[in-house]
């Protein structure tokens, strides 16, 4: 169950590269965050995938599926990744040849907090495992401090 969690959390922490043929550069601004939301929705999508996965997880009793459910959460890792490599290079485009700096703090600031999001969902479902809320207090602490140092 960690190693899964932990990869959705890896998915939200790296950029990536943006590629070099984005099909967005010469868009106009508003197609941008026409954009924003289609990842958006993209990710609202991912997320209820990664809850009904957890859930059935959950719900395969003493034989937990894990296999399937690890399949879910490296699905959803994927396209978290997509997602924010293109919200990310929206938010280039937009800081830099745009000259929109304030649209693209607003675009880094739904980044960060998508990516914490990821990481308390992540963190509640490994919680919410059986097995490890029985576990000893100070390593259920650093569990949260691993995923996630606000937390």
């Amino acid at each position: 169950m960690l190693t899964a969690a932990t990869e959705v959390l890896a998915a939200a922490d790296g950029p990536g590269s943006a590629e070099s043929a984005w099909a967005w550069r010469d868009a106009p601004i508003a197609t941008l965050v026409q954009r924003i939301q289609q990842l958006q929705n993209e990710r609202a999508q991912a997320f209820r995938r990664l809850d009904q996965a957890h859930r059935q997880y959950l719900l395969s009793g003493q034989h937990y599926d894990f296999p399937s459910y690890r399949s879910v959460v490296h699905e959803v890792t994927q396209a978290f990744a997509a997602a924010s490599r293109e919200v990310l290079a929206v938010e280039a485009e937009l800081a830099g040849p745009r000259a929109q700096p304030v649209l693209a703090r607003h675009v880094r600031s739904l980044q960060e907090l998508e990516q914490t999001r990821l990481a308390t969902v992540a963190l509640l479902q490994v919680m919410g495992t059986p097995g490890v809320s029985e576990q000893d207090p100070e390593k259920l602490h650093q569990l949260k401090i691993n995923f996630h140092p606000l937390l």
